[in-house]
């Protein structure tokens, strides 16, 4: 059988390989259910791991599982060929290095594609809208506008300044914004 033939260095890496292989497998398939989401846990305890504020940890239980299973498999590799001790481990420190630092990046990337949904009303100022629902004069009342905005089609309530009521269609543009309206005039 190979395993009989297989030195205590390859041996080492063979099943530092295999179980975090198995680990990194079992993420991947946690992740595809949602059940692991884009929060980390580190090891320091300093930062939760949350990539999604623009941090970058590397230490999190996803790069060390990819760590110790790229290392693995390549001080595996290095250690059945390389009859030296000290080569093998020095490739899968640096192979191992170079995947923790590549999911770093790659969660980091992935974080940043990520989108609250959350409408902010301050880039909504001098946008044009469309009245759905026509607005009364001075304040006295609620219409409704639709326009796109930050890559959606919206409805909002609108209120407006002007003396006269602005009537179903017209086109308007978008002045300040409240808590739960914004307030529209005529273009």
């Amino acid at each position: 059988m190979w395993y009989a033939q297989l030195g205590v260095t390859e041996k080492v890496f063979f099943y530092i390989a295999v179980i975090a292989s198995a680990l990194l497998v079992i993420q991947i398939i946690l992740l595809l259910f949602s059940v692991g989401g884009a929060g980390d846990a580190d090891f320091d305890g300093d930062f939760d791991g949350d990539v999604a504020d623009g941090g970058l940890s590397f230490f999190t239980l996803k790069g060390m599982t990819a760590f110790f299973s790229l290392g693995g498999w390549c001080g595996f590799a290095a250690a059945t060929y390389i009859p030296n001790a000290w080569a093998p481990i020095l490739i899968s420190i640096v192979t191992g290095t170079a995947a923790l630092f590549g999911v770093g990046f790659a969660m980091r990337g992935i974080a940043k594609l990520q989108c609250s949904g959350n409408l902010i009303k301050e880039n909504l100022v001098g946008m044009s809208a469309t009245v759905y629902v026509s607005v009364p004069p001075a304040r006295e009342g609620r219409g409704k506008i639709t326009l796109t905005a930050q890559g959606k089609f919206m409805e909002l309530d609108a209120m407006t300044d002007c003396a006269e009521k602005i009537p179903t269609d017209t086109q308007v543009k978008i002045l300040a914004f409240d808590d739960d309206f914004v307030v529209v005039g005529k273009e």
